[in-house]
């Protein structure tokens, strides 16, 4: 990402604008703001980044995969750490199913012939990346496989893809597709390579996307070399995350499992194999047919044909469908006050392979948290709400220790657990902060207080400065300037909170800095201690930021007198999602018609002659009267009801009267929103408001019953869903109006 100059005069403006507010903590009265930032400026002088900088060297200097040695081993490291810090720590064990691949073959046969590496090599000027015990390169849950057929190369293998493909008359069916890395979660390109009946897939980064068009290479620059390679897990997470075998229960040793992988639903029937970009020129280079479209085309050194070709490629997959250990660590410290209410911070600690950035970097900053706030606790201090620092594992091949911990105490956890605030890797840049949009202030004022280390200025005035440069038009600039507040990011999936805010309702916060930590590295050898003190965060200042931001707010919330939740941002959040739901409907209507003609060949940038090819699209059903009606009155029952709550909420702790009806119920708030029978066709995510999208994968569909039963034409379904969605706004409604 392109590194950025901020102007002074941005800067000036933002600064008289924010410098202008009082400096209040929302949910403190006027005696205890000054103590808790007295608290806050101790936790921040026992924050250390040479620390963090150790703590990252330290615990990616081995390969630490669910499942092998080394996971064990950081598992017992940080749990030997909370211990010192003065926590209450265990190690949960769940046992979960983990394939590891046994036979890896991908080749072409026939008129041109290649054996593919499937290797990454090391590096002398990277210490670790030479390692025995290091998983290979690998897509976990991938079908076992043994397919020989002709190939077909499908852009990022997304529908819209096929959907040209099948215009120009190109069948996958009984095929093996290649797409690219980019544009989706990657399982979502299996997914649909299955659903069009090929019988493989390989996913390979072009270098346009992920390479030297982008920059120097490692170990020169920061960008994936030709050998790099992305694991990662291809389950399709958006029917249900973690332990395939156990969905919706703790997969504890005795669990009830389904009988065996083939019948999880939540896993693919077709092998899968993520390449180099070294392995992919010569399966590109064998593809004959039409020339891809200019879009389609990447920067490896040859014109992009669709295929296929003459000759055929092999493809064979074999793994060890094994239960191995997953090692959750959970350390607490109980609160004075409120001991059933908990404040949970968690970033995962297993790795593809050493995980210096994904997801060491956010690990070492919750352990300075956790550090610090053990020095506090030497002092006397005790947190008035029970704080809950965790370390899941298993977050790679699908959410598994975080999803297994949050099944197996659900109930425990929707009468508790006040907020859970995630992290995960961590590089230099900008603030990224996404989550329960009743938590807008909240987090406004938290940003507003941290120092930006590059800067020194506030991580909210940066932020706002590059949103302010990145405005495209001088009124948007101008609406960028005057706003002072955080908008959180609605979440999909991805990470760890997934469990917590879309399963069981429980606010949520995802936080994390990038942006500046250009690199290729994502999930490979070379994601390593030595690139990332080089190319990530040098100094290490930005993993202080990431234990600042997410400790203050931790520590607001354990501390707060009235629990900081403004359902009022909460409602102009889901209604503006309304608003513009409802906008695109009537835009899909209109344009139904257009979309039905023959397409215009120029807007693909296909050539004159492929164009003469082409089959016209389908005709696609006409968009039918949708019955918004009910959606709009439950808003508006909620405006009245946030409205209303917010007034009571100020007026009781402005006369210091007692919260704990308040707090009790505000933190329950969100588990109103959820469905009980969850969203169609993938009951474990019940949220109304937030899921990740059908075909986006790590990518949020908001409120997702509605849009996605809209997108796929399905308005019987669509009508449905407004009257859940309805529904679940008017119980939350009625809910706030009874907090008192």
């Amino acid at each position: 990402m392109q590194k950025l100059l901020f102007t002074a005069a941005a800067f000036f403006v933002l600064q008289v604008s924010l410098n202008a507010q009082t400096k209040t903590i929302s949910g403190f009265t006027d005696q205890s703001v000054a103590q808790q930032f007295e608290l806050e400026k101790k936790f921040d002088a026992n924050l250390s980044a040479s620390n963090i900088g150790n703590t990252i060297k330290e615990l990616s200097s081995k390969p630490h995969n669910l499942g092998s040695a080394g996971s064990k081993e950081v598992a017992q490291n940080i749990y030997n750490r909370y211990k010192s810090y003065g926590f209450d720590a265990r190690i949960e064990e769940y046992k979960v199913l983990f394939p590891s691949p046994k036979t890896r073959v991908l080749e072409i046969t026939g008129s041109t012939t290649y054996k593919a590496l499937l290797k990454e090599p090391a590096l002398k000027e990277d210490a670790t990346s030479g390692q025995a015990d290091q998983l290979p390169t690998y897509n976990a849950w991938s079908a076992d496989g043994d397919v020989t057929g002709q190939l077909v190369f499908v852009n990022y293998g997304l529908p819209n893809d096929y959907e040209i493909l099948e215009r120009m008359g190109i069948d996958v069916k009984g095929k093996i597709v290649i797409a690219k890395y980019g544009r989706s979660w990657r399982g979502i390109k299996p997914k649909v390579a299955q659903e069009h009946g090929a019988i493989g897939c390989i996913i390979y980064s072009d270098p346009k996307d992920d390479g030297y068009y982008q920059g120097d290479v490692y170990p020169k620059g920061a960008f994936k070399n030709e050998y790099g390679v992305q694991r990662g897990s291809v389950m399709d997470m958006v029917i249900y995350p973690g332990d395939p075998l156990t969905p919706g229960i703790g997969a504890t040793e005795n669990a009830q499992r389904i009988a065996g992988h083939n019948e999880a639903p939540n896993l693919l029937k077709i092998p899968v194999l993520p390449i180099s970009y070294h392995d992919a020129q010569p399966l590109l280079q064998s593809l004959e047919g039409a020339v891809a479209p200019d879009d389609w085309c990447g920067a490896l050194p040859f014109t992009y044909h669709i295929g296929p070709g003459k000759s055929t490629v092999h493809l064979k997959m074999e793994f060890d469908w094994k239960l191995v250990p997953c090692y959750d660590v959970i350390a607490m410290v109980k609160g004075a006050q409120y001991p059933d209410e908990w404040v949970i911070r968690g970033n995962h600690h297993d790795a593809w392979v050493n995980g210096a950035e994904d997801p060491i970097s956010g690990q070492a900053a919750l352990l300075e948290e956790a550090k610090s706030i053990g020095e506090l606790l030497k002092t006397g201090w005790k947190p008035r709400r029970t704080l809950v620092y965790c370390a899941w594992d298993g977050e790679e091949p699908g959410l598994i220790g975080s999803t297994e911990w949050a099944e197996d105490h659900g109930k425990e956890l929707q009468q508790k657990a006040v907020l859970y605030i995630n992290s995960d890797g961590n590089d230099r840049g900008f603030l990224g902060a996404g989550g329960s949009q009743a938590l807008e202030t909240f987090m406004t004022e938290v940003a507003r207080d941290v120092n930006d280390p590059q800067t020194n200025v506030s991580v909210l005035q940066r932020l706002k400065a590059l949103q302010i440069i990145n405005a495209a038009s001088t009124s948007a600039k101008k609406d960028a300037m005057a706003k002072n507040d955080l908008n959180l990011e609605a979440l999909g999936s991805g990470s760890d909170f997934s469990s917590f805010l879309q399963h069981l309702g429980i606010p949520s916060l995802n936080l994390g800095f990038g942006g500046e930590g250009d690199g290729g590295e994502y999930h490979s050898i070379y994601d390593s201690y030595d690139d990332y003190r080089r190319f990530k965060d040098p100094s290490f200042q930005y993993g202080v930021a990431l234990s600042k931001t997410a400790g203050h707010a931790a520590l607001r919330m354990a501390e707060a007198d009235a629990l900081p939740f403004d359902f009022r941002s909460l409602y102009k959040t889901i209604n503006g999602y309304a608003t513009e739901l409802m906008k695109s409907t009537d835009d899909m209507r209109e344009n139904t018609s257009t979309e039905n003609q023959i397409i215009n060949a120029n807007d693909y940038g296909l050539a004159a002659d492929t164009a003469l090819h082409m089959l016209a699209p389908k005709t696609k059903t006409e968009v039918p009267y949708i019955d918004f009606s009910p959606l709009q009155n439950a808003l508006s029952l909620l405006q009245k009801a946030t409205d209303s709550l917010s007034a009571r909420w100020n007026k009781t702790l402005s006369s210091q009267g007692d919260m704990d009806g308040f707090n009790d119920a505000l933190f329950k708030a969100e588990q109103q929103l959820l469905a009980p029978d969850g969203l169609p066709r993938r009951g474990w995510y019940k949220h109304v408001i937030y899921a990740p999208g059908f075909y986006t994968g790590y990518g949020v569909k908001t409120l997702p019953g509605i849009r996605e039963a809209i997108e796929q034409r399905n308005f019987k379904e669509a009508q449905e869903q407004i009257t859940v969605v309805s529904n679940a706004i008017s119980r939350l409604a009625n809910y706030l109006n009874g907090v008192n």
